[in-house]
């Protein structure tokens, strides 16, 4: 069966030249009214242009766009992982700034692979985005850095925007996060809530996120003569699956003398309560447990996670606006964390 057409026979799609042609203007007129030139078009012609397009039900071609004009309405945002609340609420703010500038979010995942970042990158740059944001966590030793560096100054050569969220040491703009100040200031509630004994679940070593949160924690045990015995750190993925094999590596070692157990990041948190759980402990009774970001689910689990909180949205709004130099108030500053003690770190007797 065909489609399209009046009498059901297939028809090409429209081109910028049946516009022009039914609305009786040049093809320069018809491709300034239709894509945004700054060059100003006569009004009267400029309706016949639109009215045309959607007669013949005209898309305009993109790509051609952004070969014109050296760069596109897309901003493409890398991120860890998709599935991860974290990544996914950073998104949802680039998503929120983007429409207010009219632009389009395209996303990418780098499943923590510095060198599939890198392929990423290449491909995106063949597409012209105006701008690239980098969410996933650094590495110090990150093989690929080199590489990912010059790529990126060829895309900004060529009129590319490019941000950072969270530590870096390439030479663009980045949003600065309070990492380190935020676990130094939960590690001293925690020991303001009479906690003791101290037991961390950590991201591989080297991930730049996962070593300024443990630093800060260990920072904020150090300011009360406390600190976590080496094999009370484990370092498993920085996941909920990574989180439920490390507080199993913990529970076979013996909790006995772990009042609180750190994890890095919320989605370890809740991996490490169900690690508990199904050991048959009472997470929050047994054993506290605090995690880092503040995701939603950190308030519906079971007991509700305390956390440190980061205004992640916010962060991804302020990525893009970096970006593109439109930063408001504070928009250079580093983002700053915020303890929240729930259930799941209840108040100890000393």
């Amino acid at each position: 069966m065909t489609v399209g057409g009046t009498n059901g026979e297939r028809r090409a799609p429209a081109t910028l030249h049946d516009v022009a042609r039914e609305a009786g203007v040049s093809l320069a007129t018809a491709s300034r009214s239709l894509n945004g030139s700054t060059r100003k078009v006569n009004e009267e012609y400029r309706q016949r242009v639109l009215a045309a397009a959607a007669k013949l039900d005209y898309s305009p071609n993109l790509s051609a766009q952004a070969v014109a004009r050296g760069t596109s309405t897309t901003v493409a945002l890398l991120v860890a992982d998709i599935a991860d609340p974290y990544f996914a609420q950073i998104a949802a703010g680039v998503v929120r700034e983007a429409d207010h500038e009219g632009l389009i979010v395209t996303m990418a995942a780098t499943e923590r692979d510095s060198e599939r970042e890198l392929e990423l990158v290449r491909s995106l740059r063949g597409q012209r985005p105006r701008v690239m944001i980098l969410a996933a966590s650094r590495r110090a030793d990150d093989p690929a850095a080199t590489a990912l560096a010059e790529e990126l100054r060829a895309f900004e050569a060529n009129g590319g925007r490019v941000a950072f969220i969270g530590a870096t040491e390439a030479p663009h703009r980045s949003v600065a996060l309070d990492n380190a100040a935020g676990a130094e200031a939960l590690a001293r509630a925690l020991v303001q809530a009479g906690y003791r004994g101290f037991a961390a679940l950590t991201g591989a070593e080297g991930l730049r996120t996962a070593e300024d949160r443990l630093g800060g924690f260990l920072a904020g045990l150090a300011a009360s003569d406390l600190t976590i015995a080496p094999e009370h750190i484990v370092r498993p993925a920085f996941t909920r699956d990574g989180g439920y094999d490390g507080m199993r590596t913990l529970v076979e070692l013996g909790i006995g003398e772990i009042d609180v157990v750190f994890a890095a990041n919320d989605v370890m948190a809740v991996g490490a309560m169900s690690a508990i759980r199904d050991a048959g402990l009472v997470p929050g009774r047994d054993v506290a447990i605090a995690g880092f970001d503040d995701i939603p689910t950190a308030r519906d689990v079971t007991p509700p996670l305390s956390t440190v909180r980061l205004p992640l949205e916010e962060v991804g709004r302020r990525a893009l606006r970096l970006a593109l130099d439109t930063i408001g108030p504070g928009d250079d500053l580093p983002v700053r964390a915020e303890v929240v003690l729930r259930a799941s770190t209840p108040t100890r007797a000393r």
